[in-house]
């Protein structure tokens, strides 16, 4: 899992083949003028979903994990107080994997919650459980899938 900001994101542009192309989107796009849904970038290798919700507390946030892809959960508005625990210390499964919706949840406990302001964003990849969109006030995020292979 990655916590930091745009102004630093070239320090990660090399951890894989896509996301260059997912920063250069984020860097010269309009990103508040996106409606929420799905927006296809690379088709199924890289896209986005603009998402609007009002937070939830850390009690009804469940962990959750990809297989397929590696999230880059930016920020856009509000305070999204992310979960984090990593897969391998997930024991108690709600229900199989999904391959076709590529998630899976869980009932264990984050370990560590991290506050991400607007400009901030989290990489979570296939070994990181993330439990998204606590706040006490509506979140505007953009969330970058890129395909692991």
């Amino acid at each position: 899992m990655i916590f930091s900001t745009l102004s630093q994101s070239s320090r990660y542009a090399t951890l894989h083949p896509l996301f260059p192309r997912a920063f250069d989107y984020i860097h010269n796009t309009d990103l508040h003028a996106l409606t929420p849904g799905v927006h296809d970038i690379i088709d199924k290798q890289l896209f986005v979903i603009v998402e609007e919700a009002n937070g939830r507390t850390r009690a009804e946030a469940k962990l959750e994990c990809h297989r397929k892809y590696i999230d880059i959960q930016l920020v856009l508005a509000g305070i999204d107080e992310m979960g984090w625990k990593p897969v391998s210390d997930c024991h108690q499964p709600i229900a199989e994997y999904s391959g076709e919706r590529d998630i899976q949840f869980f009932d264990d406990v984050p370990d560590s919650w991290i506050a991400v302001p607007a400009g901030a964003f989290c990489i979570f990849f296939p070994e990181d459980a993330h439990a998204p969109l606590v706040s006490s006030s509506r979140i505007r995020k953009l969330i970058f899938k890129i395909a692991v292979e």
